[in-house]
């Protein structure tokens, strides 16, 4: 059982898991930075998959059909050129920092990736690397933009959980001299953003790359509820009743079913 199985994140093993925090006192949507998880099946080429991707009311966007879903449940629209799908050497890594061989979001400069929710949610996870400064994500309910993030803040909390050398790169935030070859690599990790409270749940969220350089992402994993999201069991915290109903009724796609875990599919 997935709350049996995940009770306490925080009890995981740091060797087996890196975990950062960072939240400012008036923001009540923070985040986590873990390695991530497998895929279900076993595959590990894929990228990292969000911890809670075992949880029934969790469903992730793989991208793994080279589109990306434009009805239902998430809808994804973009702002700008050349932003989209890509398959290339920049794909987030693995759990382990495994190469990933898979498709993923990958927005340009000047670009953004819109996703609007039919659903308020107050989960959202992202396999995030390489990374560039000025990444940026942005949460909004409705108009009013409930909080952003940029790579810095994910350095100013700790840093990622995994640093690359697949991902050669220069002196920027979000990467780290490797002193084996004296050379910068980027970061990678699975990014977990969730409310803390029913004041901060968000139904869009823009993707943004500020300045030079991409934002590349695989495996977004959402969680709907009108209540805070519970980091430590991976639940609203009072359950939301047709919660799993909504999140399945993604019109257009086919919802593929490894044993427990849900991806969405678009081929």
């Amino acid at each position: 059982m997935f709350i049996k199985k995940f009770a306490s994140i925080a009890a995981l093993s740091l060797s087996a898991i890196a975990s950062f925090s960072y939240a400012e006192s008036a923001h009540a949507v923070t985040f986590k930075v873990t390695t991530g998880i497998e895929s279900i099946d076993g595959k590990t080429n894929q990228g990292a998959f969000s911890e809670f991707s075992k949880n029934k009311d969790v469903v992730t966007v793989d991208f793994n059909s080279g589109k990306v879903p434009t009805t239902g449940f998430a809808k994804y629209s973009f702002s700008g050129n050349n932003s989209g799908v890509w398959s290339d050497m920049w794909a987030p890594v693995g759990a382990k920092g495994e190469k990933n061989d898979s498709n993923y979001l990958e927005v340009f400069e000047g670009s953004n990736a819109i996703i609007n929710l039919e659903k308020n949610l107050n989960y959202f996870g992202i396999d995030w690397g390489a990374a560039h400064t000025n990444n940026t994500y942005s949460f909004f309910n409705g108009d009013k933009l409930v909080n952003s993030f940029t790579t810095k803040d994910i350095d100013l909390a700790g840093g990622f959980a995994i640093y690359s050398a697949l991902h050669p790169g220069s002196n920027e935030d979000g990467a780290k001299l490797d002193p084996t070859t004296n050379q910068y690599i980027q970061g990678n990790g699975y990014v977990h953003f969730y409310s803390e409270s029913n004041k901060d749940t968000f139904n869009k969220i823009v993707i943004s790359q500020v300045g030079g350089g991409g934002f590349e992402t695989d495996n977004h994993s959402f969680h709907a509820g009108a209540k805070g999201f519970d980091f430590e069991n991976g639940t609203t915290a009072v359950p939301e009743p047709g919660v799993a109903l909504g999140l399945l009724a993604v019109g257009g796609l086919l919802l593929r079913k490894r044993k427990n875990q849900k991806s969405l599919n678009l081929g």
